[in-house]
């Protein structure tokens, strides 16, 4: 990985991350077209700790949300919610590995969800809950369920699927999204801690000065981007609906799989593949 690649990814990913868009499906759909060895250790574990990096701009535009341990109810809908993805994600871990290396599938799945994002307003109209404090940890622990379609269908997207989660229990659009965002904090911790303890296991080696440079560096990046992202994001939930998200998704996914087709990019697979819970994506 160069310092260029580096950058471009934290790029994308810092935009990505928030939208239901799936930023691990941009993530590979960028690296495919700078023609990356999709089984660089340090590259994979890049991907991941950046998406963290992305997340920690949620703590800091709802610090106060996040600091207020008067209501605990708040850290425990958390704990539900992220209880699922926990476990699937280590269930179906080579199911995920495998996935990831297929990109052809990823444009699929990101096709598929853009048609679904086409028309989830008009399945899910009567929101009842318009303020996170009302949510109860039944519709929190639904929520968490829908993550595991994000594991199960990489390239679905970690925040559309707990969005459409959101809404499917009557979250409107805005605490939906606030929620997901929430829920990407536990849930991208765990996975880079796990992502970060895997790669000083097996390759120590990448962990030099330079590597660690251009994480960090790239982290900065992801993280800067994403809290216009975030801001963006929810004043636009907050006037429009998911419609025009579902419209590039169907856009992009038949864009790449053109791309792949014409020999443009190539579809390499990769057994070296990490895998965010999303997103393990976001």
């Amino acid at each position: 990985m160069t310092w260029m690649q580096s950058v471009v990814i934290a790029i994308v990913e810092g935009i990505t991350e928030f939208l239901p868009i799936s930023s691990t499906a941009h993530i590979k759909f960028t690296k495919a077209i700078m023609q990356m060895d999709p089984s660089e250790p340090f590259s994979n574990m890049f991907d991941i700790v950046i998406q963290f990096a992305a997340i920690l701009a949620v703590i800091v535009l709802y610090f106060k949300r996040f600091v207020n341990f008067k209501d605990i109810s708040f850290y425990i809908k958390l704990a539900i919610a992220v209880v699922p993805a926990l476990i699937f994600g280590a269930l179906l871990k080579k199911h995920i590995d495998h996935v990831l290396g297929d990109i052809r599938i990823i444009a699929c799945v990101t096709l598929v969800g853009g048609i679904i994002l086409l028309f989830v307003d008009n399945w899910f109209k009567r929101a009842v809950v318009h303020r996170e404090e009302d949510i109860t940890y039944q519709q929190a622990l639904k929520v968490g369920c829908f993550q595991v379609l994000s594991i199960l269908f990489p390239g679905l997207s970690r925040s559309a699927s707990t969005i459409i989660g959101g809404l499917a229990t009557r979250l409107d659009r805005k605490v939906a999204a606030e929620f997901s965002f929430f829920l990407a904090v536990p849930t991208m911790a765990a996975a880079t801690v796990k992502e970060l303890y895997d790669t000083w296991k097996h390759t120590p080696e990448v962990f030099h000065s330079s590597n660690t440079n251009m994480l960090l560096a790239g982290c900065g990046i992801a993280f800067i981007v994403s809290l216009i992202a975030v801001k963006s994001f929810i004043t636009y939930v907050q006037r429009h609906t998911f419609r025009a998200f579902g419209v590039y998704r169907i856009i992009a996914g038949i864009a790449v799989l053109a791309l792949i087709y014409g020999g443009v990019i190539k579809n390499e697979s990769s057994t070296e593949n990490k895998a965010p819970v999303e997103n393990t994506g976001k």
